[in-house]
Parts: C-alpha cells; structure tokens; sequence
C-alpha cells in the first residue's frame, strides 16, 4: 500500500510558477510510475504528466509541454512537478498517483495510488 500526500499548491499570477511535491509512505516507491493529474469541477480528471520509475523516462499533455517538468527522487519518496508560465486555464486540483510498474502511463484508470489533491489557482 502507498500513501501519497500532496503540497505546495497555492494562488499564484498568470506567468508565475509554483513546484508541487508528493510524498509517498512505503518502501518501494521505486516501484511505481508516478504521475500528475488536473480536475476542475464539472470536468473529468485530466492527465498532467508521468514518469518511469527511474525518472529517466517523462512525458506530457499537449497543454503543459515546455512549461511543466516532473521528477522524482526515489532516495526521498518523492515527485514533483515544476509548473512554469502558468496561466489562468491551469487553475485545478491537482493529484499525485502511482502505479504499479516500470514505465509510464497516462490513462488515470492505470494509477492504483491517489493523493488527496492540492488546489492550484492562477489568477488573470
């Protein structure tokens, strides 16, 4: 089992920047592929980003390319997710997840594993 605990969401002006972190509890959190998902009520949860187990293999929505990057440091269980140049369509929850496996997934229904959210609110 994997408890994962997010932080650092906040208010922040469109082109500003804001890095989120997710803790994870257990031993084996090197295990697990890691990703970001978005939801903003009415809608459904969306993909953000995700990551292999080593770190050494990401990638991204459409939407957040070359403006978000995810890493993790398995030494400190832990994901992250820098998100630069944010703009007011960023506003969401956001939601760490894990899942099962070595490489990377973008379909929400592969994550096993969800944190509890952190509201991220760019302002115009």
């Amino acid at each position: 089992q994997v408890q994962l605990v997010e932080s650092g969401g906040g208010l922040v002006q469109a082109g500003g920047s804001l890095r989120l972190s997710c803790a994870a509890s257990g031993r084996t959190f090197s295990s697990y592929a890691m990703g970001w998902f978005r939801q903003v009520p009415g809608k459904e949860r969306e993909f953000v980003a995700a990551i292999n187990w080593s770190g050494g293999s990401t990638t991204y929505a459409d939407s957040v390319k070359g403006r978000f990057t995810i890493s993790r440091d398995n030494a400190k269980n832990s994901v992250y997710l820098q998100m630069n140049n944010l703009k007011p369509e960023d506003t969401a929850v956001y939601y760490c997840a894990a899942a099962s496996g070595s490489y990377y997934y973008t379909a929400s229904k592969t994550y096993d594993y969800w944190g509890q959210g952190t509201q991220v609110t760019v302002s115009s």
